[in-house]
């Protein structure tokens, strides 16, 4: 059995949920969101709670894993999700053209990143984006591939990192005395 799975997930008023075969269908204030229910996995509704089960104990994975994708759907079309990013470099800035990023992070040319459908994006400065959105891994998603464009270097501690993201740093080649 899963101990996340276990646990019910209380449903906010303004959200409803709706069951159907292999599918739980969120919708909230801030949108929709579908989450796959797979074989051996049910899903049940008491007033303002909602609870996933099992049929036996070998589902107990899937289990847990529809709870915890259930949860995140009934939070994100409640609250939202937010991924901050950091760009540290000289000369390296970001800047926001419609549904476009476009990136400047050291190389010849600027990098332009399309948004998918669901996140949007601020920018701070220049130098700080703010990623949100009602899907979770989406926004994560998004998040790393522009983390991945330059990723921080241990050396020169530069390159696109998360807020608060803490670096080891790294001692360069020692010289000869």
């Amino acid at each position: 059995m899963s101990r996340i799975g276990k646990l019910p997930i209380e449903v906010p008023d303004g959200v409803k949920v709706g069951i159907e075969p292999g599918r739980l269908n969120v919708t909230g204030p801030k949108g929709e969101l579908s989450v796959p229910v797979p074989d051996g996995v049910a899903a049940e509704l008491e007033e303002r709670t909602l609870r996933i089960t099992c049929a036996d104990a070998s589902n107990g994975a899937m289990q847990g894993l529809t709870r915890a994708l259930a949860n995140n759907s009934v939070k994100g079309v409640t609250e939202g999700f937010k991924k901050r990013l950091e760009i540290v470099g000289v000369g390296y800035r970001a800047q926001k053209l419609g549904r476009v990023l476009s990136l400047q992070l050291g190389y010849s040319h600027p990098i332009e990143v399309l948004l998918p459908d669901g996140v949007e994006a601020s920018i701070e400065g220049n130098t700080k984006i703010e990623l949100s959105g009602i899907d979770k891994q989406v926004v994560g998603q998004v998040a790393a591939s522009i983390r991945s464009l330059r990723k921080p270097d241990p050396y020169k501690q530069k390159g696109v990192r998360y807020e608060g993201e803490r670096l080891r740093s790294k001692e360069g080649k020692s010289g000869a005395a």
